[in-house]
Order: structure tokens, then C-alpha cells, then sequence
């Protein structure tokens, strides 16, 4: 999508969407939370170490001929710029400065590092299917696992991890309801919502939330399996898509968030 005719380079940022298998990029225009250009998408370096992904980010700026402001969206939980865990990526990550190797490797010198989850999330409540809604907003990505972003009145309570709750059969909600298990063990659309139903009861019955999100590759799909909710919360379908990574990065580097 191109930018409005009135952005300026203050509301532009390059939003990063770190993944497992590849790193993505665009310019966002901060405002509209459009893209300006096209995005890019750089494998992930075998292993994903800290220096092959912090080389890529640095690839990504170099394409964009970028030296602003950066947003990355990161596969783990991120306190004041530290990486706390990690998923799809090396171990190497744990108790890394990703702030800090981003900004050597980029030459920027201000760039905000966040959980993916709550990336996407971010896109959501401001310019996707969560944009004007207050009370407490769960964002849920059911793809590989469950991701989560909560969100009280538009703010993000970071790094939750609520696809690793435990379901009254004593599994947990990602091993029983992600759309890997349903594909995985072929289950029908039916089957897979009725479990799917059972996670997001247990998010009802312990946060009471206003409004449940679903994003990932099977939101395009509801269609197949929301009928079979039943649920006392109003549940609908992420708006941004294969976006809300980046958008939401550069979201979050424009409003500098950055947990403390």
C-alpha cells in the first residue's frame, strides 16, 4: 500500500518481523499504518544466532537505505531490551541485548525490540480489528503455537504467554488447540473448534476479557470453524494478516515502547 500524500519522515519507521524462517521488513508510515514500498524478506541465517540475525537486520536497513528509527518484532520475552527466552531461534539469544546488537549492527541509534506476539497485537488495536476498543482485548495467534498480547484500554501488558496455560485435561492450550495440532493430527474443522473453544473458555473463566482477537493463517478461514464456539465473550478475526508483525514493530518504535 503507498503512503498517504501527506506522510513525512517523522512518521515513517522500518518495522522488522523476526522470525524463525525468515525476517521481514517495510517502511511504515506511522499514521495510517500503511506500507510505503514494497516489503522484504531475507531468510532466517541457519541457527539464528545473535550475529547472523542481527547481520540480517542490518541487510533489511541496508535495503531500505534506512538510519531512522527501527521496530523489531522478536520471537521471545523481552524485558528492557533483554531477551528472556527463545523460540525458533538459538538459545545463544537468552540473556542478550538485543537493543543493544541491533543498534551496532544497524547503526541506529534508537531501535525498540518486542515480543512478536505482542507485535502483531499492537497492529491490531491500532490500526486492525482491535482499533477504538477499550476494556481488556486478548489478541490470540493460532498458528505453530498460541501466541497472546492483552491489552487493557489500548495498553499492552507485555510478554504474556497465555498459549502456555493448562486446560482442564492437563494439556497445555498450544498442545491441544494450535493449528499445528489440528493440522498434525488432521482434525476437521469442527473437531479442531471444539477444541479451540476449550482454550479460549479457560481465558474467559480466569481474565473476563471484552474481546478476543484470532489472528495467524487460520483467521482467514473463521468462517469453518467459529460457528463452532460458544463462547460468552465477542470473539472476531485479525484485519492486518501477514502484516502485523511489521506494522505493529513500527508502531511500537514510533510510540517508543519499551518495557522497563
Amino acid at each position: 500500500m503507498p503512503a498517504t500524500a501527506n506522510t513525512t519522515k517523522a512518521d515513517v519507521r522500518l518495522g522488522v518481523d523476526i522470525g524463525g524462517s525468515g525476517i521481514k521488513g517495510a517502511l511504515i508510515d506511522c499514521v495510517t499504518g500503511e506500507m510505503i514500498g514494497e516489503r522484504h524478506r531475507i531468510p532466517t541465517p541457519a541457527g539464528g544466532t545473535p550475529e547472523g540475525v542481527s547481520s540480517t537486520v542490518a541487510q533489511l536497513a541496508d535495503h531500505f537505505e534506512w538510519s531512522g528509527s527501527i521496530g523489531c518484532g522478536f520471537p521471545a520475552a523481552i524485558r528492557s531490551g533483554q531477551v528472556l527466552t527463545a523460540a525458533n531461534i538459538s538459545d545463544d539469544w537468552i540473556g542478550q541485548n538485543a537493543v543493544e546488537l541491533f543498534q551496532e549492527a544497524t547503526g541506529s541509534p534508537l531501535v525498540t525490540v518486542i515480543n512478536d506476539a505482542d507485535a502483531a497485537g499492537t497492529a491490531e488495536m491500532a490500526f486492525g480489528a482491535g482499533k477504538g476498543r477499550s476494556g481488556l482485548v486478548i489478541m490470540c495467534t493460532l498458528g505453530t503455537g498460541i501466541g497472546t498480547a492483552l491489552f487493557q484500554d489500548g495498553v499492552l501488558v507485555p510478554n504474556t504467554e497465555l498459549g502456555h496455560l493448562f486446560l482442564s485435561n492437563g494439556l497445555e492450550g498450544e498442545e491441544y488447540a494450535s493449528d499445528f495440532v489440528r493440522s498434525n493430527e488432521d482434525l476437521s474443522f469442527k473437531q479442531w473448534g471444539k477444541r479451540v473453544n476449550k482454550y479460549f473458555k479457560t481465558l474467559e473463566d480466569l481474565f473476563w476479557p471484552d474481546l478476543i482477537i484470532v489472528g495467524g493463517g487460520v483467521s482467514k478461514k473463521s468462517e469453518k470453524w467459529m460457528p463452532y464456539l460458544d463462547l460468552n465473550t465477542e470473539i472476531i478475526p485479525a484485519e492486518m494478516r501477514n502484516n502485523a508483525g511489521i506494522v505493529g514493530a513500527a508502531a511500537a518504535a514510533c510510540e517508543g515502547v519499551q518495557r522497563r
